[in-house]
């Protein structure tokens, strides 16, 4: 006889997700997580507080208002961390609240520690006096996320040169900063600092940044954070980081040095599979700390699941819960259905951007006809209205039979208005629909009109010339 029917390891959105979905299907449930870490990463060190770092730095600086009222205009002159930072601590607070009642609420014991494996069905978890309890269960859900990737050869000391968690512990905005990578992680940061008047510079060893990203979306978040001083140095390393009294040098292998108050690496992630005592349980993680899984979720161990960050790509809170769900469902033996259509992308820089779907290149790449349409923020009433000149919306549209292939979008609430084209695509529906749609006016929402019109106009003038 098991303590749990379900025991899970980790209270990020994956683990949580998974922990309320077997309650609600009536097994006993635990969620083991470290004690003031309720909520995992992405509440307490990533996407929330970044987050929420973002619009307490847009709010201060009064960046969104300055089409209105001046490149001059801000909210607060002299911004400190304090300023950014109460706001961070309010909403964490709040939602680390809002789990412990939910989890509550769903009668889902948490249980207070780290925890290891001692066999594929028992875990032994260690609180902070040392004092150990196992714990059985009939299944397993790991859900332990990631951590900041760390080079051995960085002499990180959390003041002149942090990772991505420690870059929000700083006690003052530096002057400069040097931020030593381009991916999600790196580029929202950089984007939130220069909108504080940090120099930045950003040292990326491929030759673009966002490589994922529509290319026109891409050029246009480059050219925006060029426009607030952002300088990058493209298929350039990092040979290695000098820490001096007043800050930092980052000598370039191409021997470029790069003085700055602050250096932040943003490598990668580490999944942090390699922690749980893996090997009691008959898991192997990857060297990267990440575990693989099947189309259920399911390691190579039947009755252990595994779902979030610590299985890799997407590596998004918003996959991860539904991964969570999905895993709990098989794990319960219930039916449940995946979502349909592709899953969104957000990527929180100043100014945003999101996707869903396919871009440009891969249908090029794939050989795959497209007509494209686009529709300009400046054009809509309401970009005038919020003063959004640069925004924009593109739709890729199939030309045979007019199926939405991709949505991507740059601006203000681009990580809500891609919902839109998520739905239309999911449902399996065309750009023919957002044509015959009334959107309300002024509205963002109605680019979806003014894009897709764009492109059947397009699809109209090739058509004539065929016949």
């Amino acid at each position: 006889m098991f303590d749990y029917d379900l025991l899970v390891l980790g209270s990020g959105p994956g683990g949580q997700k998974a922990a309320i979905a077997a309650a609600k299907l009536d097994r006993r449930v635990a969620v083991i997580e470290r004690r003031a870490m309720l909520g995992g990463v992405c509440i307490n060190t990533g996407m929330i507080p970044s987050k929420t770092l973002r619009e307490a730095v847009l709010y201060l600086t009064g960046l969104s208002q300055r089409e209105m009222y001046g490149q001059s205009y801000r909210l607060k002159e002299d911004i400190t961390v304090a300023d950014l930072t109460v706001r961070t601590q309010h909403v964490v607070g709040r939602e680390v609240d809002v789990i412990r009642s939910q989890l509550a609420r769903n009668r889902v014991r948490l249980v207070t520690g780290t925890g290891r494996f001692d066999d594929p069905h028992t875990v032994t978890v260690t609180d902070e006096a040392g004092r150990g309890t196992q714990l059985s269960a009939e299944k397993v859900v790991v859900a332990t996320g990631t951590r900041p990737a760390r080079p051995p050869s960085v002499d990180f000391d959390e003041r002149t040169i942090v990772d991505s968690d420690g870059i929000l512990s700083l006690d003052r905005i530096p002057d400069s900063m040097v931020v030593v990578g381009a991916g999600v992680i790196g580029i929202e940061y950089a984007s939130m600092f220069a909108a504080l008047g940090t120099k930045v510079t950003v040292v990326e060893r491929r030759d673009r940044m966002l490589e994922f990203c529509d290319l026109e979306i891409v050029e246009a978040l480059k050219y925006h954070l060029r426009d607030l001083a952002v300088a990058f140095r493209f298929s350039e390393e990092v040979a290695g980081v000098e820490r001096h009294a007043r800050g930092a040098v980052a000598v370039l292998e191409s021997g470029k040095r790069i003085p700055a108050d602050t250096v932040m690496y943003s490598a990668g992630r580490q999944g942090t599979a390699g922690e749980l005592a893996p090997e009691r349980a008959g898991l192997v993680p990857d060297d990267r700390g990440r575990l693989a899984v099947d189309e259920h979720y399911r390691t190579a161990v039947p009755h252990i699941y595994a779902v979030g960050d610590v299985i890799g790509f997407p590596a998004l809170a918003s996959t991860s819960m539904e991964q969570g769900r999905l895993a709990a469902h098989h794990a319960c033996g219930e039916p449940a259905r995946p979502s349909h259509g592709a899953s969104p992308f957000g990527i929180y820089t100043i100014p945003e951007i999101s996707y869903v779907g396919r871009t440009e290149d891969e249908l090029t790449e794939q050989r795959v006809p497209f007509e494209v349409g686009i529709a300009r923020y400046r054009e809509l009433a309401r970009g005038q209205i919020i003063g959004d000149s640069y925004g924009m919306l593109k739709l890729l549209v199939s030309p045979p039979d007019h199926r939405l292939l991709g949505v991507h979008v740059f601006g203000t609430g681009a990580t809500e208005m891609v919902h839109i084209g998520q739905t239309v695509i999911g449902c399996g529906s065309t750009v023919d629909y957002l044509v015959d749609a009334v959107f309300n006016y002024p509205t963002l929402a109605e680019s979806y009109k003014v894009a897709a019109l764009d492109a059947t106009n397009k699809l109209r003038r090739v058509a004539r010339l065929d016949n």
